[in-house]
C-alpha cells in the first residue's frame, strides 16, 4: 500500500509548486526514486489534465555513463535532453541517493563535459529560465545517515518539511523581501567571518515552495563588485560527489583572491573554472523552521533556519548581477547559537543575531512563529 504523504506531496509538487494547467506538458525526471512515488505524480498530472514526460535514471548507471562518456556521447545525451525539456512547460525532479558521493571518483574532465554539454544548456540555459520548475531529494536510508537520524525518524522530517504550510511562510517572508529591498550595505560577523557587501538594487526572491521542497530562503545577489572580507563557512559542502569541510574565502572587490579547506587544491580548480566561479552570484537567508543541522545535502542545508549561503558562481536571472559561470556552489554558514552564533546587519542596523531576527517585522519568520 502506497505511503499516503506520497499522494499529499504529489499534490503540493502538481498543484502548488509547478502550477500545472491542463494541455500542458511536464517533465518528470526521478534518480533512485520509488514507482510509488512517480505513480502518485502520474495520477496528480493526469488529474490536471496535463500530459507526463517521465524518465528514471539511476546515479550508479550515470557515474558509469560519465567514466566512459566522450565529449560526442555527452554532447549527443545532452541535445536528446534538451529536445525533452524543450516540450515541457513544467518539470519536477526527485533525485534519491543511495550513495551522495557516487560520481566522487568520476575524472574532473569527465564532469566537466558534463557540465558544458549536458547540465548547462539543458537546466541552466533552458530549464530554469523558461519552464515551471521544482526539484527536491527522497528520504533514503544514506540521508538518514547522514544526518545522523534513525530511517524512520528521517522520513517524519522529511515529509514534514516538505507538506508544511508554505503559503503562511510566504507571507511571513514579505517582510523580509521588503526590506532586503531598501537595503544597500549587508554585514556578517561571526566566528572567522566579517564580509561587507552591496546588494542595493537587486531583487530579493522568496523561496516559498515553488522551485525546491523543502523550501524557505530568500534569495538576492551581492554588487559584483563589492564583497570584501573574509568568511569562514561551518558546515560541509559537497560539488560533484568531493566532500569539502572548513571552507574559508577572502574577498577582495568581489573576487575570491584566497581559498583553503579541507582540499585546497580541489576547491581552487573548481574555482579556476571560469572567471565567474570567483565571484558570487548568490546570498541567501534560510528559514526552515524543520530544518535546524546540516546533513551534506544542498537542498537542505541552504534552508536551515538561521542560516544564510553564500555562492560562488553564476547568478540566477530573477536576481541578476551580471556574473555568469558554469558553476553554481552555494556555501552554508549557520549563525544559531548552538553553531557559534553570529550578527547580520542592513545598513549597519542588527536584524539577526544568533539566528534569530530581532526587528518586529521579521519575527514572523522566527522558527516558532511557523509551525503551530
Amino acid at each position: 500500500m502506497r505511503d499516503p504523504r506520497m499522494t499529499q506531496l504529489a499534490k503540493i509538487l502538481v498543484k502548488h509548486s509547478t502550477k500545472l494547467n491542463k494541455g500542458e506538458v511536464i517533465y518528470i525526471e526521478n534518480f533512485d526514486t520509488p514507482d510509488e512515488m512517480t505513480e502518485a505524480l502520474l495520477e496528480e498530472v493526469y488529474e490536471a489534465g496535463g500530459i507526463p514526460l517521465v524518465s528514471q535514471k539511476s546515479w550508479r548507471v550515470l557515474r558509469k555513463f560519465f567514466m566512459g562518456a566522450d565529449e560526442a556521447a555527452m554532447r549527443l545525451i545532452g541535445e536528446i535532453e534538451l529536445q525533452k525539456i524543450k516540450r515541457a512547460r513544467a518539470y519536477i525532479c526527485i533525485e534519491g541517493h543511495d550513495n551522495i558521493t557516487e560520481t566522487s571518483d568520476v575524472p574532473s574532465e569527465k564532469m566537466g563535459l558534463y557540465t558544458e554539454h549536458w547540465w548547462g544548456p539543458v537546466h541552466g540555459q533552458w530549464r530554469v529560465p523558461h519552464t515551471r520548475w521544482v526539484k527536491l531529494r527522497w528520504p533514503t536510508r544514506s540521508m538518514a545517515q547522514q544526518a545522523e537520524m534513525s530511517t524512520e525518524a528521517f522520513e517524519d522530517l522529511y515529509f514534514r518539511t516538505c507538506t508544511l504550510d508554505y503559503t503562511r511562510m510566504s507571507r511571513a517572508m514579505d517582510g523580509l523581501v521588503k526590506l532586503m529591498q531598501k537595503t544597500d550595505r549587508v554585514r556578517l560577523v561571526g566566528p572567522g567571518t566579517d564580509l561587507t557587501f552591496s546588494i542595493k538594487g537587486i531583487p530579493a526572491v522568496k523561496c516559498d515552495g515553488q522551485l525546491n521542497l523543502p523550501d524557505g530562503e530568500v534569495y538576492t545577489a551581492p554588487v559584483r563588485e563589492s564583497v570584501n572580507g573574509i568568511i569562514h563557512f561551518n558546515t560541509r559542502t559537497i560539488y560533484d560527489g568531493r566532500v569539502f569541510e572548513d571552507v574559508e574565502l577572502t574577498f577582495r572587490d568581489g573576487k575570491i583572491v584566497k581559498a583553503t579547506s579541507s582540499d585546497t587544491g580541489e576547491l581552487n580548480r573548481i574555482l579556476d573554472t571560469d572567471e565567474g566561479a570567483r565571484y558570487v552570484g548568490e546570498f541567501a537567508i534560510g528559514v526552515n523552521p524543520y530544518i535546524t543541522k546540516p546533513m551534506l545535502d544542498r537542498l537542505f542545508d541552504e534552508k536551515i533556519s538561521g542560516s544564510i549561503h553564500l555562492t560562488p558562481g553564476s547568478s540566477y536571472d530573477d536576481a541578476f548581477n551580471g556574473n555568469r559561470s558554469r558553476v553554481h556552489w552555494d556555501m552554508v554558514l549557520i549563525q544559531s547559537k548552538e553553531w557559534g552564533g553570529g550578527e547580520m546587519y542592513f545598513d549597519d542596523v542588527l536584524v539577526r543575531k544568533d539566528g534569530r531576527f530581532v526587528v518586529d517585522d521579521l519575527m514572523p519568520l522566527n522558527p516558532e512563529n511557523l509551525v503551530d
